[in-house]
C-alpha cells in the first residue's frame, strides 16, 4: 500500500470511528475489530466527560448527554492531543460550535463552571516573593496565582437536577487552590470582583484600587469605599486569595 492509499485508509478509519452510522467502514477492515475501536475510543471520551461534568450529565439526562457526547466526538476538531484537555475542548465546543441539539440556555455556563475545578487544580502559577503580613491598603497586594475571577449570567453553583433556573441571575465566583492544594469556590459580589480584577491587572496599592472603584461608582464618600475595601482585602487574605504584599 503506497502513502496516498494509506492516508485515505486513515481518513476513512477516522470518519467511521467518529460517525459509524453514516460513515462506511473502511474496506478490508473486519467488522468485529472495527467495533472494538469504535467502542473503545468513544467510551474513553465519555469517561473524561463524565468525570468532569457530573452535574451536566445529571441535569441533561443520560440519553441526551450521550447524544451530546457523540456530536462532540463526531463534529469537533480538537486543538490538542492531551487527554486532560478534553474537558476544555468540550467547553469550547459548547460555546463555539453550531449544535443542533436543543440545550438549556444555562448549559454552556454550567459546563464551564464544572471545568473550572479541573483547570484550577492543574494550574501551575508561580508564587511571587511576598511579605505575608503588612497593611493591605498601603502596600500592593499579591494574589494567589492559581485563581480564577469568574462572572456568569446564571447561578451555576445552584443548578442541578432539582433546580433549573428560568431567569438569569448574574453570579460572581472566585475559584482558587489553597495552601493545602484543594480547590475552593467562593461566592463573590461585583465590587469585590472588580477589586480583584484591578489587583490582577495593575500593581496598585489596596488604597489606590479602592479609590479607583469609588471613582467608577461616583461614590460621594470615597473613604467609605476604602474602609469597606480594607475589610474585603483582609477577608481575601484570610481565605488565601491574597497572599500578602509585594516586596
Amino acid at each position: 500500500m503506497n502513502a496516498p492509499d494509506f492516508q485515505d485508509l486513515q481518513r476513512a478509519f477516522g470518519r467511521h470511528i467518529r460517525d459509524p452510522r453514516l460513515s462506511p467502514r473502511p474496506a478490508g477492515v473486519p467488522a468485529r475489530r472495527m467495533a472494538v475501536y469504535n467502542e473503545l475510543l468513544f467510551n474513553n471520551i465519555c469517561g473524561f466527560l463524565d468525570s468532569c461534568f457530573p452535574v451536566c450529565r445529571a441535569t441533561l439526562g443520560e440519553k441526551r448527554w450521550r447524544r451530546l457526547n457523540r456530536s462532540y466526538f463526531r463534529d469537533w476538531p480538537s486543538h490538542t492531543p492531551w487527554f486532560r484537555e478534553i474537558p476544555r475542548e468540550f467547553v469550547r465546543y459548547l460555546n463555539e460550535a453550531e449544535i443542533k441539539q436543543a440545550l438549556p440556555a444555562w448549559f454552556a455556563e454550567l459546563a464551564h463552571y464544572e471545568w473550572v475545578e479541573l483547570a484550577v487544580d492543574i494550574m501551575d502559577g508561580q508564587v511571587p516573593t511576598h511579605e505575608p503580613a503588612g497593611n493591605l491598603l498601603n502596600g500592593c497586594p499579591v494574589l494567589n496565582p492559581n485563581l480564577m475571577n469568574l462572572a456568569y449570567q446564571w447561578p451555576v453553583h445552584e443548578i442541578g437536577p432539582a433546580y433549573r433556573p428560568r431567569k438569569m441571575q448574574p453570579t460572581q465566583l472566585l475559584v482558587y487552590r489553597d495552601s493545602d492544594e484543594r480547590v475552593q469556590f467562593v461566592i463573590n459580589n461585583p465590587v469585590t470582583a472588580r477589586l480583584v480584577a484591578l489587583l490582577e491587572s495593575e500593581k496598585l496599592t489596596g488604597r489606590a484600587a479602592c479609590l479607583r472603584i469609588a471613582k467608577e461608582l461616583a461614590h460621594p464618600s470615597p473613604e467609605a469605599i476604602v474602609s469597606h475595601g480594607h475589610a474585603a482585602l483582609e477577608k481575601l487574605r484570610r481565605q488565601g486569595i491574597i497572599l500578602g504584599l509585594r516586596n
